[in-house]
């Protein structure tokens, strides 16, 4: 399955398919993927709202049976290999972890699920395996021994329902579908079952870069790498002799900067087959395949993965990994202000054992020209202002002028985008507090990247609106919040939701917060600021 590909955000959305950001899956999308590469497609489906009846029968939807069927054969048909799971049902009816968890109802209901699946998936072929469960919750000895139980319940269900089941690899879970809690908890199935298993874990760490949490835009320092190889070493310690599946995993383009993803993108898909890991990159729809208009929202961190699985070294651009810096650089870009005079731009480069081979406007295709254009000395790459000067100007409009398509020895392509920035404009600056909690939309105007970089929130006693802890980290992240829980935008607001309006109300102090943008250099920002 290596690489692997989720179809999330589709079958297993609440309630239905297509009630989310995503319409009903099509065959073509799974062409796409082909051509880009994948070889196995995780198939996330949530069946708690397709029960029909209640206690003990617990009968599934004949339809949404079906369905799910017809999906399956729309991969099996292009030649991959899929898991097909019970995917948020582990919140809606399973959570084992919940006051008053009736367990002999889980159980029963668990037991039917897989047996219904089981049956009506049973002459489906080794190329279709089973996950019992996505992510199910547990934080004690107790919730881990349940779910030894329910891997164990799986079991029984798909062996009842005959078929090829008996045969049919699985990947089985443990509390929290993480590597510490399974390596800490999990017990090998009963042997009373012939199955061939796998062990399925999720890695999304560091969580702060990852989920763009407290202003952590940067990754890639030996620290951050070390990290990562001790992670996935652990499990493959405690698991020496099974297979392992990292059955999600992402960077997103939405949460991450550019040269930091594709640093990530590269050192994770070689760690994994470091440790016999087979990735599936999380893709809910919205990160990196648009499945309407068939393309891919970032090519180069899929080339960089596909590379990274063959083992082929990837040159990659070089960015600030320092946690002390004060600034942010990223040589995927070529960061131009309004007004500056245009000169010479030197990016620095991790050029992995290759070399420079071309350099070219990817839009018009034309070469540049090694010497006049460009030139490389080392691991830096500079690009002439004889150069730059044909394409932007001081006053070029602000936004993405052009990219320039970096080709090595061997590995990915990169691109470079040249890029003309200024401070964004905000419709206000400040507002009254307002008396109810929903989530604030400011008008902004973008000059450059149409995104917010962080979010700094200060008192105005000084002290932190939120996790005041990050008093203790780097100058680029004291203060900040996290993407999506408490910051967002869209395409003409930045927006503070209305657990940060909550957070405010409660402190009863007005606040200013910072909006910061790429690149993160001092000036580049905007404050806004509510009064209580």
């Amino acid at each position: 399955m290596n690489p692997g590909w989720n179809v999330g955000n589709t079958l297993d959305a609440v309630q239905n398919e297509g009630d989310w950001n995503n319409p009903p899956v099509v065959g073509e999308t799974f062409d796409d993927i082909k051509t880009a590469g994948f070889k196995g497609i995780r198939l996330p489906v949530t069946w708690a709202y397709h029960f029909t009846s209640e206690s003990p029968s617990w009968t599934v939807d004949p339809a949404w049976l079906q369905r799910v069927s017809d999906v399956v054969d729309m991969i099996t048909s292009r030649g991959f290999y899929t898991i097909v799971n019970a995917h948020h049902d582990s919140w809606v009816w399973a959570d084992i972890t919940k006051s008053g968890a009736n367990l002999t109802m889980i159980e029963e209901k668990f037991y039917r699920l897989w047996y219904q699946i089981g049956t009506k998936l049973a002459c489906k072929g080794s190329q279709v395996a089973f996950e019992p469960i996505n992510e199910p919750p547990g934080t004690t000895a107790e919730h881990g021994a349940e779910q030894n139980k329910l891997n164990d319940i799986f079991l029984k269900a798909i062996n009842d329902a005959g078929g090829f089941n008996p045969q049919r690899v699985v990947t089985l879970v443990g509390s929290g579908e993480d590597g510490a809690k399974t390596s800490q908890w999990f017990k090998p199935p009963s042997s009373t079952f012939k199955n061939p298993w796998a062990i399925q874990y999720h890695y999304y760490s560091p969580y702060d870069f990852i989920f763009s949490a407290w202003g952590k835009t940067t990754w890639g320092s030996d620290a951050d790498k070390a990290a990562l190889d001790a992670d996935i070493a652990a499990v493959r310690g405690n698991f020496t002799d099974v297979p392992l599946i990292i059955g999600e995993w992402a960077a997103s383009p939405v949460a991450t900067e550019t040269t930091a993803r594709w640093k990530y993108f590269d050192a994770f898909i070689r760690t994994a087959k470091k440790y016999n890991t087979i990735p599936v990159l999380w893709d809910n729809g919205a990160d990196f395949l648009n499945r309407a208009t068939h393309q891919w929202r970032d090519t180069v961190a899929m080339n960089i993965m596909t590379n990274a699985v063959k083992g082929v070294a990837n040159s990659l651009p070089d960015s600030t990994v320092d946690g002390a810096a004060t600034t942010q650089s990223s040589s995927a870009y070529i960061y131009h202000k309004v007004g500056d005079a245009v000169s010479d731009a030197a990016l620095p480069f991790l050029l992995n054992g290759n070399t420079v081979k071309s350099a070219k406007l990817t839009n018009t295709g034309k070469a540049l020209v090694s010497g006049t254009d460009y030139s490389v000395s080392g691991s830096t790459i500079t690009f002439k202002s004889s150069f730059l000067s044909t394409i932007i100007t001081p006053t070029t409009a602000p936004g993405s002028i052009a990219n320039i398509t970096l080709s090595f020895s061997a590995g990915t392509d990169l691109l470079v985008n040249v890029l003309q920035w200024d401070v964004p404009v905000l419709g206000a600056t400040s507002s009254k507090l307002p008396a109810t909690s929903a989530d604030l939309a400011i008008p902004i105007t973008w000059k450059g990247q149409n995104r917010p970089a962080t979010v700094k929130a200060v008192k105005g006693d000084g002290t932190y609106l939120v996790d005041d802890w990050t008093q203790y980290l780097g100058d680029l992240q004291k203060g900040r919040m996290t993407y999506n829980g408490q910051w967002n935008w869209d395409g003409s607001h930045v927006i503070l939701t209305s657990s940060v309006l909550d957070a405010v109300r409660s402190a009863g102090k007005t606040t200013t917060f910072t909006i910061e943008f790429y690149p993160r250099v001092p000036g580049n920002t905007v404050n806004y600021t509510l009064t209580v």
